[in-house]
Parts: structure tokens; sequence; C-alpha cells
């Protein structure tokens, strides 16, 4: 209790110093969510990622940096911090340094939008949902710049192939979220996890809160919603099997070619910080954001300050649970060509999403 209220005093006051105009308690309150929530989850799916594989594979996985192998993840950073930044004479040098940078930023500014807990959101904007997917555009920039600006064809003809997914992908996406739009009301993803409140059959993906007749009608097209927008989250942030432009064996390693050291590094945290950004997403709206489904214990033992914090570990726990899939999937799944990856989006996700939205309306209508 008392280490709680000592945080949330510290949160508090700086929050308020920020929001009077201070500039110092301004960039400390942007640069929270980067040192307690990026950095250290990163941190931790490199690790993950690793021993998911390995056992997996029937191995161990890394075991001597620490117990079961914690540390290395950690040892390889500080490794990566004390590379040479080597910039090749023909590179374009201006837009080289700044792609990375552009490419985190982009993936930075999702998490202002993200409430992860009742008590606890960066910017709780009602066009959160759209804010999200306006800011993913820093990334197509960002990889395009790092493409081009490698002056190599393999960086090149990868972050050409990373543009034309993102961008394609971006399509059922934003069909799937017109359609918990319409049902909804908002776009703010703060409420939106408020109007699944109570228990787990009041998540969104089993028909969202009520007992009317709607909401059953909804359960199959929202599980609908659920795939598509899942799978298109997967080609969005470039894991397998759509882990074209990063095709090691044919392209080296795409778009980041060139790159070493700690800019290498940040795109390495901007995919894995795009990894819970995405799952992230995906809980808020359909399962129920840092809403618990069985209750709360804080409101059971009348401790209404533990609500907060178990909303934020619901949260947290969701969002990692569809990092783990998107692991489990990578090493399960072979890597899909060029021309089945677009087929698969305008084939196949872009339609059925659009025929959802439209069978959605109409129930929504009627």
């Amino acid at each position: 209790m008392i280490v709680y209220d000592f945080l949330y005093n510290i949160v508090f006051n700086i929050t308020q110093s920020a929001v009077a105009g201070d500039i110092t308690a301004m960039v400390i309150s942007a640069a929270l969510p980067l040192l307690f929530l990026v950095l250290p989850f990163a941190i931790l799916a490199v690790w993950l990622e690793r021993k998911v594989s390995a056992h997996m594979q029937d191995r161990l996985g890394p075991m001597r940096t620490g117990s079961h192998g914690w540390l290395q993840t950690i040892a390889d950073v500080i490794k990566l911090l004390q590379k040479e930044d080597i910039v090749a004479n023909d590179n374009d040098r201006p837009l080289f340094n700044l792609a990375p940078i552009l490419v985190f930023s982009g993936s930075y500014l999702v998490f202002a939008a993200l409430p992860f807990s009742s008590a606890y959101i960066g910017s709780n904007i009602d066009l959160g949902i759209i804010f999200i997917i306006a800011a993913s555009g820093f990334v197509v920039a960002g990889i395009l710049m790092a493409g081009w600006s490698s002056n190599n064809k393999y960086s090149l003809l990868g972050a050409m192939r990373s543009a034309a997914q993102i961008v394609s992908y971006e399509i059922p996406t934003i069909l799937v979220i017109l359609t918990i739009i319409m049902i909804t009301g908002t776009t703010n993803l703060r409420t939106l996890s408020e109007m699944q409140t109570g228990y787990f059959w009041n998540w969104m993906i089993f028909g969202g809160a009520g007992l009317s007749l709607s909401k059953f009608l909804f359960i199959p097209f929202m599980i609908i919603g659920f795939v598509t927008l899942y799978i298109s989250t997967l080609a969005e942030v470039n894991r397998t099997p759509f882990d074209i432009p990063e095709a090691e064996s044919e392209l080296v390693s795409g778009y980041h070619t060139e790159y070493s050291g700690m800019k290498f590094a940040m795109f390495f945290m901007a995919e894995y910080a795009n990894m819970f950004a995405v799952s992230a997403i995906v809980s808020a709206i359909f399962f129920g954001g840092y809403q618990s489904p069985f209750g709360y214990l804080g409101n059971t033992l009348g401790l209404t300050w533990m609500v907060p914090i178990e909303q934020f570990l619901w949260f947290a726990s969701k969002g990692i649970f569809f990092v783990l899939v998107q692991m489990w999937l990578r090493w399960t799944l072979p890597r899909l060509r060029v021309d089945q990856l677009m087929a698969l989006c305008w084939k196949y996700l872009i339609p059925i999403a659009f025929v959802n939205l439209i069978i959605v309306g109409l129930i929504t209508v009627l």
C-alpha cells in the first residue's frame, strides 16, 4: 500500500505538471512508458522467443548467462551499445540515420493510446483506434527510408515488399475496426474496454454486453472479425508466415541489412514493441482490454486501490499471450511467397472482412 501510494504520487505529480505545461515533466511523462514498458518487454520478448523456439525444437536455448539464460538478452543489448556505428560511403547518411528513429517513434506512438488500466492511459483521446492506425504510417515511411538510403538492392527490395504488405493488410484491419465501431459507436479504446466490464461473456468476442438476441447473432461474425484482424496484424508486424520483407534466404536481412549497433537494435525493439501493440489492440477490441474475466480481488476484499493494478496485470497478460501465439506460429508455419501473401489479403481477407462488415451492419440496423 505504501509503495503503491508512493508510485501513484510520483506519476500523479508528473502528470499534473505536464498538463500545466512543464517541459521537463512532459519529457519525463513521455519517457515513463519507454523505460517501464517498452524496453523491459522487448528484453523479455527476445528471451521468450529464444526459449519458445528452443523448446519447440527440443533444445534448451540460452542457459549460461543467468538462470535459464534470462540475462543473455541484457548482455546482447550491452554488446550492441558498444558496436561501431557503421555508415557506408554510398549511403544517404541523413535518411539512413533518421530511418530507425522514425520506425521506433511510430511503434512508440501507438502506446500513447493503449488503455493499460482504468487509471493509466497515455492519452485518452476519442479517436484512439484511428490514431493508432495513423501512427503506423510512420513505420511504413521509416522502412522505405531505410531501404532507399542503404543503397543496397536487397534492402530496397525488402522495403518495397514491407510497404506493399503493410499498406495492403491495413485494409482488412480497418474493415474489422469499422465493424466494431458500428456495434459500439466508439473509437475510444478505454470506453470500449469499459463497455466489456463484468465477466468474460461480456467481451466483444462473445457479442458484447447484454443478453439480447442481437448479441448471440453477432458471435460468429465477431469470431470471423477476430481471426481476420489477428492475421492482418501478423502481416503488419512482418512476422512469420508474413516475414517476406526480412526473408534471410532471399534478401540477407531485408531493409536492415546495412544496419549495425544501436540502429539495428532500434529496428529490433520496434518489431517487438509492435508485436505487443497489435496484441494489446486485439485484446482491447475483442477480449475485454484490461477487464478481468472473473471480477476483481480488490473489490472482493474492499481494497479498491488494488483494482488498477489487477487491470494492468490482466491487460499485460492478454497481450503477452497473443505475443506467445505469434512466436508459436513463427516456429510452426513456413514462409509464404510474395504472390501467396498478396493473394491471401486481396482475394480472401478483404472480401471476408467486407462481407462481415455488411452483415453486421444489417443486423445492427434491423
